[in-house]
């Protein structure tokens, strides 16, 4: 196959990762466009240009492939996420607007990573046992930067406020999105970004309220 060819002179170690990287990017293209169930062995081999046996050395089944394609959009998500938000000025609005459009535009400009992140979680078998785990790592990730902003003593003070106020607007951004993707909110991108920042902000603000009061 012309991939021994092509990376002549590269260490196996290396070769392996950029066959596993072509794979996961065909996983990623025909589980975005056509849906899990479409994914295949021998589809992924050939979307990725891959001889079948190259599948093995990666991966055991079609399921790892999944998982593998939802963690590399959740982990350009996050850097995505943390990136912007460091960029933000000091400021509670500006940080919570940065991290949301940072996620909507990165997942919105490419419609693949939209169904690989909303839809097919709940529709393949192997990827509903995750969508808990995931949620748990981004109501981290909020919390996170919550107490990068606010600091360990309100931290401290917010205790489980903390996740409750992250889970709610995590939750409320994901059914949001996906009614906005299916076209059943009339509003622009940036429409949605400003409103989804204004309630993320109030439940912020509500939340370090309840916790100094």
């Amino acid at each position: 196959m012309a991939a021994g060819r092509a990376y002549a002179g590269v260490p196996a170690a290396q070769r392996r990762a950029l066959r596993r990287a072509a794979l996961v990017a065909a996983g990623l293209d025909i589980v975005g466009t056509q849906g899990s169930a479409r994914l295949t062995v021998a589809g992924l081999c050939a979307r990725a240009g891959l001889n079948e046996r190259y599948f093995y050395e990666s991966f055991a089944s079609t399921d790892e492939v999944l998982g593998a394609v939802l963690d590399d959009v959740l982990a350009e998500l996050t850097s995505a996420i943390v990136t912007a938000v460091a960029a933000a000025p000091q400021d509670t609005r500006a940080k919570a607007r940065a991290a949301i459009a940072a996620a909507i535009e990165l997942l919105t400009d490419d419609d693949r990573k939209t169904r690989v992140v909303f839809a097919e979680p709940l529709a393949a078998p192997a990827l509903m046992a995750r969508r808990a785990e995931v949620a748990r790592a981004f109501v981290a990730l909020i919390v996170g930067q919550a107490q990068e902003f606010y600091g360990p003593a309100t931290a401290l003070r917010v205790g489980s406020w903390g996740d409750f106020g992250a889970a709610y607007v995590l939750g409320g951004l994901a059914e949001t999105m996906t009614a906005w993707v299916r076209g059943d909110l009339a509003i622009s991108r940036d429409e949605l970004i400003d409103r989804a920042t204004d309630l993320f902000v109030v439940v912020g603000e509500h939340v370090v309220g309840t916790a100094s009061s």
